[in-house]
């Protein structure tokens, strides 16, 4: 599968017509709430977080740094988008250790259609893990049923558009972006 590229003078044009939906204190505002429901959850239960790469690099980064109980860090790097603004097959790139009788934080960018998220959840459970809990930056509201209708922890709600920003991507651009914005 060919990736599709595009030159970082299409990347800015982009982003110039783009709408900002949440600014840096929005987001960083739904970050920490977000670490206070999960260290209400999970303070007491030895969790493995595990960002999924590479969209949950960003969240992942801010939210453990918020996260001050006893935890261990791996990470997951599964995509079906590789590069693209729609998804094929679930293509792994790396697994992360044993998962045996483990309480699992999966961190993630966006809960989209929920089909990358799914598989990632199923993979954890048949892997071992005792419980798995989603945390996802934005979630996108959508008409059609999904295979994870809602992220146990969830930061913002966003419309149906392509959006990027906080480590979601334009074309593998913008994920560095302190903001989320929508074309």
């Amino acid at each position: 599968m060919k990736l599709k590229s595009i030159t970082t003078e299409q990347a800015q044009n982009a982003l110039d017509d783009a709408d900002l939906l949440f600014n840096t204190e929005d987001v960083e505002t739904a970050i920490t709430s977000m670490a206070v429901a999960i260290t209400a959850e999970l303070s007491n239960r030895n969790p493995l977080v595990l960002p999924v790469m590479s969209g949950g690099l960003i969240l992942g980064g801010k939210l453990i740094s918020q996260l001050n109980f006893p935890l261990q860090i791996d990470y997951i790097h599964a995509t079906r988008y590789r590069g693209e603004t729609s998804g094929s097959e679930l293509h792994w790139l790396k697994k992360p250790k044993d998962l045996t009788d483990r309480v699992v934080l999966l961190i993630d960018d966006i809960l989209d259609e929920g089909i990358t998220l799914a598989a990632i959840v199923e993979y954890c459970y048949a892997a071992g893990a005792s419980k798995v809990l989603t945390a996802v930056l934005a979630e996108k509201t959508l008409e059609q049923e999904k295979p994870i209708q809602h992220a146990d922890f969830t930061g913002l709600h966003v419309p149906d558009r392509y959006v990027f920003g906080y480590g979601m991507d334009y074309h593998e651009y913008h994920r560095n972006l302190l903001g989320i914005y929508a074309v």
